[in-house]
């Protein structure tokens, strides 16, 4: 059985695979200042999507969309100010949430 880290890992690889699919670019993974912490940074159609991917394995007790908390949204959003204050970027921005449920 793959650790909790594994299984983040690994949903990240398949929302980053996918995103490609659908046309996003991937501007950065697991970036991080200090607390801060984006999982994808991606663009698409000249807007910048900040996702957050949440994985989750067969039988968890929640579904993984449930995990997201008030406290993480406003870590997010702090992230989020940070990396395009880091980044200069200007523009649209959007939150996007991928759900992975993992089936063996």
């Amino acid at each position: 059985m793959e650790s909790k880290a594994q299984t983040g890992l690994r949903g990240e690889d398949l929302a980053t695979d996918y995103l490609r699919k659908q046309g996003y670019l991937i501007w950065a993974r697991n970036w991080r200042q200090g607390r801060y912490e984006i999982d994808i940074v991606a663009e698409r159609w000249g807007i910048t999507h900040i996702v957050e991917v949440k994985t989750r394995r067969a039988g968890s007790l929640l579904q993984p969309e449930q995990t997201i908390t008030p406290t993480k949204v406003a870590a997010l959003h702090k992230a989020a100010a940070a990396y395009m204050a880091q980044n200069r970027i200007v523009g649209e921005i959007e939150f996007d949430l991928v759900a992975i449920d993992i089936f063996p």
